[in-house]
């Protein structure tokens, strides 16, 4: 059957919760996240999705085995975390639409799926006719940190021919537990937006 690429919204996700429970956890664990993950703290947070059908989650999908997903949702539902930095800015959040995680197993990369991720992203957010900005935000890690791999090379570049621009005037921090640590710590994120 070959590798499919499928788009899905709201409680449509639900079947595939547990998929990208697993995906979350694996692809997280490398540079520049290094997240120790739970899976029933992924499942938990995935149900956000299910809230509302203007959630977005495209599947990357190889017989019957998910190995790859992005997803998206209205900033309004995201956390205080993501919502603030725009608040304090004096941006409106309710037309914005925040891209979350795209995570891809490395033998399916390099085939043109995140330029798909960002397709099917932004075409679905255009759609409602409400969302004038797409965001997202990437962890900052220190070009010294010893975890990073040799040859390692950010996505900016990629970010930009996508007509992203960085913002490090959004900055936020996200609390997650690095391999290796004992507990959660604060990692900071910036935001990088796209206005339509």
């Amino acid at each position: 059957m070959g590798v499919i690429i499928k788009t899905v919204s709201g409680n449509a996700i639900q079947p595939y919760i547990p998929d990208l429970a697993r995906l979350r956890m694996d692809i997280f664990r490398d540079f520049p996240y290094l997240y120790e993950g739970s899976a029933a703290y992924e499942e938990g947070y995935l149900a956000t999705y299910l809230r509302s059908e203007e959630t977005v989650m495209v599947l990357v999908i190889d017989g019957s085995r998910v190995v790859g997903a992005s997803s998206g949702m209205p900033m309004e539902m995201e956390t205080n975390a993501v919502t603030r930095p725009f608040l304090e800015a004096g941006m409106s959040t309710a037309n914005i639409f925040y891209f979350g995680e795209s995570l891809l197993y490395s033998p399916y990369r390099g085939k043109g799926i995140g330029h798909k991720f960002f397709d099917e992203r932004e075409k679905h957010a255009r759609a409602s006719g409400t969302f004038i900005i797409t965001a997202f935000c990437a962890v900052q890690r220190p070009t010294t940190h010893p975890l990073r791999p040799k040859g390692y090379q950010p996505l900016d570049a990629f970010w930009e021919k996508r007509g992203y621009t960085r913002r490090p005037d959004l900055m936020t921090t996200f609390q997650w537990q690095d391999i290796g640590e004992k507990e959660e710590t604060e990692k900071p994120m910036m935001f990088w937006i796209r206005k339509w």
